[in-house]
């Protein structure tokens, strides 16, 4: 039971139930490739290994950070830092959802099991870089930007131009609300010699990097449908995606710190949407 409980922390801890930001994007990268539904055997697969390598990263990253998290306000809550989990507890778990995440790759095909060791290495690369550069959020990007090449060569075992549009896709908008999400700790960063944009280019300079990235967002999703020939369901789903995307830079500012997690939730929609999109894209 302890075992259960320690398992069931640590989910609650590295929010489990956010790997919906990731995984839609895999399946929609699943689905262009198969232009249709892919085996469910091969969705299974890797539902299986996007959730095991999202919560091997995310656990990964509290454990490295946990002496950053004990000084900050806001994770003062934490279970690790309460001591409600320990990081040997936390330790076993990643080593747990990494066996889960090369297993998953192993049964998908040759060439996902060859990148697996590669994907885990840059999820745990991306927990160091806020200590050296504030490039850190792009490192971020491409971590999750994989999520849609590593759909499309679940089904296509090699690398396509499309795949890469999606992944560039994912990384501007990974990373432009991930700028966002950092401008609230803006004041702790600096004091403590952390790296982040906010910090380099203070808050106003940030939000604008965060709204190019996110204009950046929609041009290589479009010039992903564009290349793929989609139908035109992939293009309305895409002005949906620009609206929200519209709708959230509106609600912060400088100003409006207090409107950013409001702004964060909303990104929520955004993968389903495309989900949608590569859907009707296809049929």
């Amino acid at each position: 039971m302890d075992i259960l409980k320690s398992f069931g922390v640590i989910c609650r801890m590295i929010k489990i139930e956010h790997s919906i930001f990731a995984l839609p994007f895999a399946w929609a990268g699943a689905i262009l490739a198969a232009k249709g539904l892919p085996h469910p055997g091969t969705l299974l697969l890797l539902t299986v290994a996007m959730v095991g390598i999202r919560s091997f990263a995310m656990a990964f990253n509290r454990i490295v950070d946990l002496p950053f998290d004990r000084k900050n306000p806001r994770s003062a809550a934490w279970p690790l830092v309460t001591g409600e989990i320990t990081p040997w507890q936390t330790w076993r778990f990643c080593g747990f959802m990494a066996a889960v995440f090369v297993l998953a790759c192993m049964g998908i095909n040759s060439v996902c099991l060859a990148l697996s060791p590669i994907a885990l290495l840059l999820a745990a690369a991306y927990s160091y870089t806020k200590r050296f550069t504030w490039l850190c959020h792009f490192v971020l990007g491409a971590v999750i930007g994989l999520a849609p090449v590593a759909g499309w060569l679940s089904v296509q075992p090699y690398f396509a131009l499309t795949p890469i549009l999606l992944g560039l896709g994912v990384l501007f908008w990974i990373a432009g609300f991930d700028i966002l999400y950092s401008c609230q700790d803006v004041s702790f960063d600096r004091d403590i010699g952390l790296h982040s944009l906010p910090v380099r280019f203070g808050l106003q300079g940030a939000m604008l990097i965060s709204a190019f990235c996110h204009l950046n967002t929609v041009l290589f999703l479009l010039l992903a449908g564009l290349d793929l020939t989609l139908a035109p369901g992939w293009y309305l789903t895409l002005a949906g995606v620009a609206a929200i995307l519209w709708w959230e830079h509106r609600l912060v500012g400088p100003d409006k710190l207090e409107n950013i997690r409001l702004a964060f939730a909303l990104n929520g929609p955004i993968s389903i949407l495309l989900l949608l999109g590569a859907l009707l894209g296809v049929w």
